[in-house]
């Protein structure tokens, strides 16, 4: 059985920045649940931050700053690192289902980095070192594409490049 990182917000665990959870009402996640195959992470909350915290963007340069001008890039990668080795923990999860928009998380777009609100092309820190690391990586807004990808895997269709990431559904 494969097993699927998932951001643990996306479960409904109070581990956003604000406290709450953002819980997707999804059959593959529940299912998934009750297969015991789901591996939650916060990779901010791993990287040592508190919930709540202040909100926190990544910089076109690459540093991640909350809103009070506290630098808190180590702490992120920090987080990217662990949610890699649980990735890599027992059997290894080759595709991440993660929130996006977060400066962690987010797989296709993040917010500017100025605070605005304004989401811009980008993604998160650890979306970004799974990636570089051949975890395929999903957003909520994909559970379809990733359970499409999960049925390729555990049918033996794996790349013959060996990346997980390089298998398109």
């Amino acid at each position: 059985m494969i097993p699927v990182l998932v951001s643990a917000c996306l479960l409904g665990e109070r581990v956003r920045f604000d406290g709450s959870g953002r819980a997707v009402a999804s059959p593959h996640l529940e299912r998934w649940r009750r297969e015991g195959r789901l591996i939650p992470v916060c990779p901010e909350v791993a990287g040592g931050l508190p919930v709540p915290r202040p909100p926190a963007e990544l910089q076109p340069d690459g540093r991640v700053i909350d809103i009070t001008g506290a630098d808190l890039t180590e702490a992120f990668r920090r987080g990217a690192e662990a949610a890699l080795t649980m990735s890599r923990g027992g059997q290894g999860s080759p595709l991440a289902i993660l929130k996006e928009g977060s400066p962690s998380c987010g797989s296709a777009r993040i917010h500017d980095g100025r605070f605005s609100g304004a989401m811009i092309p980008g993604q998160g820190v650890t979306a970004w070192l799974l990636r570089e690391r051949g975890v395929a990586v999903f957003s909520e807004a994909q559970i379809e594409e990733a359970a499409a990808f999960l049925a390729h895997l555990e049918a033996g269709e794996w790349p013959s490049d060996g990346k997980p990431s390089t298998l398109k559904p």
